[in-house]
């Protein structure tokens, strides 16, 4: 009877596993989707194993990746603005910049190359449409370009921080 209690609660575990893992699997991809927001989604893939028969983390330590999550989410409304704007740039150009990106993901021609360049290139032609000359279009669509590879950078490094604990954790 013990036996199959304790098989019980390992198939319980795997299932919050799983469904943990793929939220994992979502907020890494959320780190490029404009749409999905990549940390807090892992942040719910940790969260998830909580659920298992030991939960595998403490309090401050949820605490301490939600507060990441958090942070992390809000930065990434600001650092491209701010990296826009200090290279001059116009909502133009941060609205060519995301369409470029949805652009690069739903038509993948370049393959991962396409989520650097598209999103560079929609920020030139924002820029250019609302007449800039093109030297101060480019120097802003980088500006656009290097605000958005940063608040990637930052929603990468916190979503892959999340994963390898949810791994060590989890197994």
């Amino acid at each position: 009877m013990e036996l199959m209690i304790l098989l019980d609660f390992a198939w319980g575990d795997l299932i919050w596993i799983i469904i943990g893992g793929l939220l994992m699997i979502i907020g890494l991809i959320g780190c490029f989707v404009p749409i999905i927001p990549g940390p807090p989604i892992s942040f719910a893939g940790l969260w998830i194993l909580q659920l298992m028969k030991e939960p595998p983390f403490t309090t401050k330590e949820l605490l301490i990746f939600a507060g990441i999550a958090i942070l992390v989410t809000v930065l990434d409304y600001i650092v491209p603005i701010a990296g826009a704007k200090k290279y001059g740039a116009s909502k133009a150009g941060i609205w060519g910049s995301t369409l470029g990106l949805v652009f690069a993901i739903f038509f993948p021609i370049l393959g991962p190359l396409g989520i650097i360049v598209f999103p560079f290139v929609g920020a030139l032609i924002g820029e250019l449409i609302i007449g800039k000359k093109s030297g101060k279009a480019l120097k802003a669509a980088f500006g656009t370009f290097l605000g958005f590879l940063m608040g990637t950078l930052l929603k990468l490094i916190a979503s892959g921080v999340m994963t390898y604990f949810f791994i060590q954790r989890a197994f």
